[in-house]
């Protein structure tokens, strides 16, 4: 079996016609749904880019991996999911996007060549790379945000755009009166962008997608990754003109949220992003660009589900359709991610399984909490592999896909957040090793601890779905905290360093010294099997004793 690993940048689970958006239509990924299970509580352990993909990556929360934010290398050493699956014989491969940062340095330290095919997978995240763009190719008075090469960019400056950068002037700008009216403006966000759609970015990757499944010889994991539907919010044509300002839901916020709110909370809600989400003709010229941008996400899985139907591969090809976390878009006040109300945390997660025993569950959905890092456990089970619990710390889903009931699921869905370089930090005031908040939600209860000494947040998503009334300074829920907080320090306590023995390896230790005649403390040998001491009896031979 072959893995297809999609990945949307921002999209929220909300956006999709088979979760419910009263607008919006997708029946691609409508269509996977109804192949497969769609789960309704799947969580990211990050509500920031690279710090989730890392825990998609390695199966591990970030605390765990310690790449906690944007910018932070994953240290070499670190498991991932292509570590795992060849070991099984399975290929793994990157098409699109990681926001991963290498640790150079380590590598250096251990003398390991970016050249190198090691050396090149501890870069890419494991991933033998086929193509990998990040996809923000922004400049400015220092240069580039990203200072690699684009292969988009250059396939665009192939195809006759002259720009020096035809990622900015072209895929994500629109034209105004002859100027460049750039994608990082949301007044430009109805602008169609300047480019033919089938050279924006979104069918590009899509291209390369289907090269590689064209030539591909299996069993491999693909992880097709795309920078859509994340900012800039500009969309080629004709999808910039799909929807408009009537098609945009009212903001899901309340003037409650303001009163008196938490010091992390209004730091969010006072920042830039937060504060131009507030204003309705930003959601109004974003959120159609946005719709647009998801559409067209949805059109170019259209081409790859019909390819994999041509051929029949589909018979053979797990695929899951997902997000690295959600985009607010002004709900709560705030805009972007990064805090842990459900358009931020919660993501898409549709998996389809092509053998016969996921055949009872096809079309259906699972409420259970379902984590990021479930999916490397997932993957590693699909392979024919044991999963290595001592390493991977999500579990695998493959008894929801079954119609099984796993023993003893979670309890609760943890995420963490490190918001130590952004300046929320340091207009609280705040050491950088306080800047980290945490989520514990239990499917009705969320919780959020903030390090620094200030109090909790609490939501009852039972009797508030919408959020808006945080309880965290409500004696009547002290229960619920405390309880809360009980899951909080079981999972705080949990054994993830220990990556070098398994259970297995751990239980051929218990004894061995016996078995290899170190034994010390013994009166007279009888403490132990008599088979154990064999080699301690017997003729002395000479006595050089005096």
């Amino acid at each position: 079996m072959n893995i297809l690993f999609i990945m949307y940048d921002q999209l929220r689970w909300d956006y999709l016609s088979c979760a419910g958006h009263p607008r919006l239509q997708t029946p691609n990924f409508d269509r996977v749904a109804a192949m497969g299970v769609r789960f309704t509580n799947a969580y990211v352990q990050s509500p920031v880019c690279g710090s989730s993909r890392m825990s998609f990556y390695t199966g591990r929360y970030p605390s765990s991996h310690g790449a906690q934010w944007n910018g932070f290398p994953l240290r070499v050493g670190e498991q991932t999911l292509g570590d795992h699956l060849r070991r099984l014989g399975m290929d793994c491969y990157l098409i699109g996007k990681t926001h991963m940062i290498a640790d150079a340095e380590g590598m250096e330290r251990l003398g390991l060549a970016p050249d190198t095919v090691i050396g090149a997978r501890q870069a890419e995240c494991g991933f033998d790379a086929v193509v990998r763009d990040d996809g923000l190719w922004g400049e400015g008075p220092d240069g580039f945000y990203d200072r690699k090469r684009s292969p988009y960019n250059e396939y665009l400056k192939d195809k006759g755009y002259a720009s020096a950068n035809p990622w900015h002037d072209n895929a994500n700008a629109g034209v105004e009166a002859g100027e460049i009216a750039s994608g990082w403006f949301f007044q430009n966000a109805d602008h169609p962008a300047n480019i033919r759609e089938e050279d924006s970015e979104t069918p590009w990757l899509t291209d390369r997608a289907l090269e590689f499944m064209e030539r591909a010889e299996g069993p491999w994991c693909a992880h097709v990754s795309y920078i859509k539907p994340h900012w800039p919010y500009i969309v080629p044509a004709p999808y910039h003109a799909m929807f408009g300002s009537n098609d945009v839901p009212p903001a899901t916020r309340s003037d409650a949220e303001r009163e008196n709110p938490h010091p992390v909370y209004a730091a969010y809600m006072a920042n830039m992003i937060g504060q131009a989400f507030q204003r309705d003709e930003v959601r109004d010229k974003v959120i159609p660009a946005y719709m647009g941008l998801i559409r067209q996400c949805d059109d170019q899985l259209g081409r790859i589900l019909d390819r994999l139907e041509e051929t029949g591969a589909i018979r053979d090809t797990m695929i899951v359709l997902t997000s690295d976390h959600g985009d607010y878009l002004g709900d709560h006040w705030l805009g972007e991610k990064d805090m842990f109300h459900e358009p931020s945390v919660k993501i898409p997660l549709i998996i389809h399984d092509p053998r016969a025993e996921a055949d009872a569950t096809r079309g259906t959905t699972c409420d259970a909490l379902v984590e990021a890092i479930d999916l490397s456990a997932t993957f590693i089970e699909a392979a024919g592999g044991a999963v290595p619990t001592h390493i991977v710390e999500g579990r695998a889903l493959t008894p929801f896909l079954h119609g099984e009931v796993p023993e003893a699921w979670r309890e609760v869905a943890i995420s963490e957040y490190d918001y130590s370089v952004t300046p929320m930090r340091a207009k609280l005031g705040i050491t950088s090793d306080d800047a980290r908040m945490f989520m514990v939600f239990d499917g009705r209860w969320k919780m959020i601890h903030f390090e620094g000494g200030f109090r909790p947040m609490l939501f009852d998503l039972q009797t508030d779905p919408d959020e808006f009334h945080d309880l965290g300074e409500n004696p009547s829920v002290r229960d619920e905290i405390a309880r809360l907080y009980g899951h909080l320090h079981h999972w705080s306590l949990r054994n993830a360093q220990r990556v070098t023995r398994s259970e297995g390896d751990l239980e051929k230790m218990r004894g061995r010294a016996l078995r290899v005649g170190i034994m010390p403390f013994l009166w007279d040998g009888s403490e132990v099997p008599e088979e154990a001491t064999a080699k301690f009896r017997g003729p002395a031979g000479e006595d050089y004793t005096p």
